[in-house]
């Protein structure tokens, strides 16, 4: 059953490769979701002492998205992270949008393939996407397991551990303990959701536990936060029925060369039908990676290396791969 009242949605993006996905994004959304009610909120980092140069949109950029996709930039400043940790850009971003309305953040890095109204988000039961590997912590050899490491930072913000636990998965199995990729999120208020977000990010980057020694936080902070945060406001890996997002409505693709190697049909044919309209294509093709992959068509050079349906376990593997033929592009 379809949310009863529209809910926004957010993604953050700023001069370079971000501005270009915002636009892939907002033409999915557009094309692949007509009963979309809610706002299409993009949150723009503005210059100041964290940045060393201007990360506002491109004025032609801009002007496609606002225009021609129905986009909102809304504009938010950096008072803790910035060009050294840009990931912080989602956890600050959620301050500056409207508090108290339900909204799902996504990475621009994705593309909507169906109706995302269809999807049944609890919004007073946060979740994040699954889709992710065992990236942290990474365990040395004499030093905390996952449960020392993963309890003393659910210990610092007085949570209860326990119940964030998959019990159906052994002791000391990275599975087991409440893990996420940052791609995607959603709750019923983002004023809330980033104050916590914030709180505990700070908490973590200035003071870790004493657990955390060996442990490296930088590019993983925002993903060993989030986890705290959605057990914090009663959420938890389940809320959604699995298929959906990151599924059969949505795909977070990460880097187009990653798109063409192991995504479905589907999804090629979304990227390419929503590039397609010259007044997007003139915008696009600006950004190389974009021109090459998709209007040059090298995606289809990468996407013949790879069997779909045997595809290396490992992300890596498919990185080297493409890297070895001179396909990689960022």
């Amino acid at each position: 059953m379809a949310p009863k009242k529209p809910f926004n949605i957010v993604i953050v993006a700023q001069a370079g490769r971000l501005q270009y996905e915002a636009i892939l994004f907002a033409a999915s959304l557009r094309a692949n979701s007509p009963k979309f009610a809610g706002k299409l909120l993009i949150a723009e980092p503005q210059p100041g002492p964290l940045w060393p140069g201007d990360p506002r949109i491109k004025p032609d950029v801009r002007a496609l998205l606002e225009d021609a996709l129905g986009a909102t930039i809304v504009p938010f400043e950096n008072r803790h992270f910035g060009a050294a940790y840009p990931y912080g850009n989602k956890i600050e971003a959620l301050t500056a949008l409207p508090a108290n309305e339900p909204f799902v953040f996504f990475d621009t890095d994705t593309l909507v393939l169906d109706e995302i109204t269809q999807v049944p988000f609890k919004f007073t039961r946060p979740q994040a996407s699954l889709r992710r590997e065992n990236t942290w912590p990474k365990l040395e050899l004499y030093g905390p397991g996952y449960t020392q490491i993963w309890g003393a930072l659910y210990d610092r913000f007085g949570l209860d551990f326990e119940s964030s636990l998959d019990t159906s998965q052994p002791d000391e199995y990275w599975q087991r303990y409440l893990y996420f990729n940052a791609g995607w999120f959603f709750y019923k208020d983002p004023a809330a959701f980033g104050k916590r977000f914030t709180e505990y990010a700070l908490a973590i980057r200035d003071d870790p536990p004493n657990e955390l020694v060996c442990q490296s936080l930088d590019p993983w902070l925002d993903q060993v936060v989030l986890p705290l945060v959605i057990h914090a406001f009663k959420g938890g890996r389940d809320t959604l029925p699995a298929g959906l997002l990151d599924g059969s409505v949505t795909c977070h693709y990460r880097v187009l060369p990653l798109l063409y190697a192991r995504e479905s049909d589907r999804v090629v044919e979304v990227l390419e039908t929503v590039s397609a309209p010259n007044k997007l294509k003139k915008v696009l093709k600006q950004y190389d990676p974009i021109k090459r992959m998709i209007y040059q068509k090298r995606g289809h050079k990468v996407r013949v290396l790879f069997d779909r349906e045997n595809l290396p376990r490992k992300e890596q593997a498919i990185r080297n791969t493409i890297k070895r033929e001179g396909f990689w592009l960022r």
